[in-house]
């Protein structure tokens, strides 16, 4: 079995974790596939008793690999998806970060996830993207797992952004920017701008203004087969879109039209997995004294 390994950087926190991991899967025999800047991280503090593949973008194992993990937090996980793109290559987080929404695994669960992984005991679970078509601003990585945003390029006054879903007009809002998250991203910077939480499977997008002057101006949620289109204006004339952890600059000419991707990311799952059950966890519904 063919597994790519994917991280930002090791800490003295982790490493052992990091270690845990790779003498599991050399145990298993197991062919290991290293992304080359985290490999030059953590090489100092972690051994290997096998030989070691390295790479450095999609080309080198859009055919090779057979599962790709994503070793840190959800950020980390967020990255994999420039690497994995349309391949298809399934995607296990592994949470040394902090809340874990889509970095599953905890650390103390290394090991038997492995385990269940190489047993074939687990779920493949198809998250969608969303896609910006136009205009060419970010060349082939022109998609998003969690959100497309659109901010104010500094602390100046607020924006106006006009929104048109399937060409009829949504709403111009006066905030300090917007987002538009797929499922995934619900639980993300939309959830923090008080937008609703949808379920993995639902086909849909949520609209949700970011710090609107205008109180009554609440999130929407439409189908995710609908085409946005979205222009902004400003005192500045110079604002960031962003796809994930990923942003460019563009001005008021700029027309965005944006629609669902045409391809998924497969996230392994545990098959005890649950996606009500994580979000009580992580957002600690479960402690109202009364439950």
């Amino acid at each position: 079995m063919n597994i790519a390994l994917y991280g930002r950087s090791g800490s003295l926190e982790i490493n052992g974790y990091i270690q845990q991991l790779i003498s599991k899967l050399e145990s298993l025999n197991c062919k290991l596939w290293i992304y080359q800047p985290f490999y030059e991280s953590i090489r100092q503090k972690i051994s290997f008793n096998s030989k070691i593949i390295f790479f450095n973008n999609h080309d080198e194992i859009a055919q090779s690999v057979d599962f790709l993990f994503s070793i840190g937090g959800d950020g980390t996980l967020l990255d994999t998806i420039t690497l994995v793109r349309d391949s298809q290559i399934p995607v296990m987080g592994i949470n040394l970060g902090r809340m874990g929404f889509l970095s599953s695994v905890q650390k103390e669960m290394i090991i038997p996830a492995v385990e269940e992984i190489v047993k074939g005991n687990f779920i493949l679970n198809q998250r969608s993207l969303i896609q910006l078509q136009s205009p060419d601003l970010f060349g082939n990585l022109n998609f998003a797992l969690n959100e497309l945003t659109i901010n104010k390029k500094d602390s100046s006054s607020m924006i106006l952004i006009h929104v048109y879903v399937n060409n009829q007009f949504l709403n111009s809002y006066w905030a300090d920017g917007l987002i538009i998250a797929t499922p995934t991203g619900s639980t993300g910077y939309s959830l923090s701008c008080n937008g609703p939480i949808l379920t993995p499977d639902s086909e849909n997008f949520v609209i949700t203004p970011i710090a609107t002057h205008n109180l009554t101006v609440r999130p929407i949620v439409i189908p995710d087969n609908s085409l946005i289109r979205i222009n902004v204006e400003g005192r500045e004339n110079r604002f960031l879109v962003g796809l994930d952890s990923r942003s460019v600059t563009i001005d008021s000419s700029t027309e965005l039209l944006i629609s669902k991707a045409d391809f998924k990311i497969n996230l392994v799952k545990q098959s005890n997995d649950d996606f009500f059950a994580t979000i009580r966890k992580k957002l600690k519904w479960g402690l109202d004294f009364r439950n």
